[in-house]
């Protein structure tokens, strides 16, 4: 999903992101799990959202990609994280992917656009974005995963973000401030929370001026 048409850029030809974030691709990155224990609790369902550059080299949505996870074995469920996310494990239509397999589908979509913009490697961006990478992080080292584009500890917060753009930390309240709607009934998917998390990074950073490198 896009909200505007992205420019190209030829292959491996460092893009404006390039040059802005010195070689990493910002991605933004929403995870719904089975817990707060990265290292005990399933990773359940895991969504990216690339950020690109428009014809007017604002930041813009790039495509997203997304998969429900089976849970891993061994891996445990608090049934009250499932009250919170609204999380089917059982419904027909989940089309879950085993772990290894559904980091593989979103990974590629880094993959991809890392490749677009002639950058070095993904950067991850989330609202309290060490949750995210600590279960992606977990979900690799677990599934035995060898490409894993991301940055292993370096991140963009959207709370940090927000806190100092618009005084607000939690991610519904920031995103109206930014001025986008937010819908109670969709949030907790990892594919609405990861694509609003994207809108607030862009609604910030097209704020901010970029700075001047040589």
């Amino acid at each position: 999903m896009t909200d505007t048409l992205a420019t190209s850029h030829p292959a491996n030809t460092p893009s404006l992101l390039a040059k802005r974030f010195r070689g990493y691709l910002p991605v933004v990155v929403d995870v719904e799990t089975g817990g707060f224990d990265w290292n005990r609790h399933a990773l359940l369902e895991i969504a990216v959202v690339p950020i690109d550059v428009g014809d007017d080299n604002a930041l813009v949505l790039g495509e997203s990609a997304s998969a429900h996870v089976v849970p891993a074995p061994g891996t445990d469920i608090d049934p009250q994280s499932l009250e919170v996310t609204g999380i089917d494990l059982d419904h027909p239509f989940r089309f879950a992917k085993p772990e290894r397999e559904a980091l593989e589908h979103v990974f590629a979509a880094v993959r991809t656009a890392v490749k677009k913009h002639g950058c070095q490697r993904a950067i991850l961006v989330g609202h309290n974005a060490h949750f995210d990478l600590n279960f992606v992080n977990a979900a690799v080292a677990r599934s035995g995963h060898k490409r894993n584009p991301f940055h292993p500890f370096s991140v963009f917060d959207t709370v940090t973000l927000a806190g100092v753009a618009y005084g607000q930390t939690v991610l519904a309240r920031a995103v109206q401030a930014a001025g986008f709607s937010w819908s109670s009934e969709d949030a907790h998917s990892a594919l609405y929370d990861a694509e609003q998390t994207a809108r607030l990074f862009c609604t910030v950073v097209n704020a901010w001026p970029a700075p001047n490198r040589t």
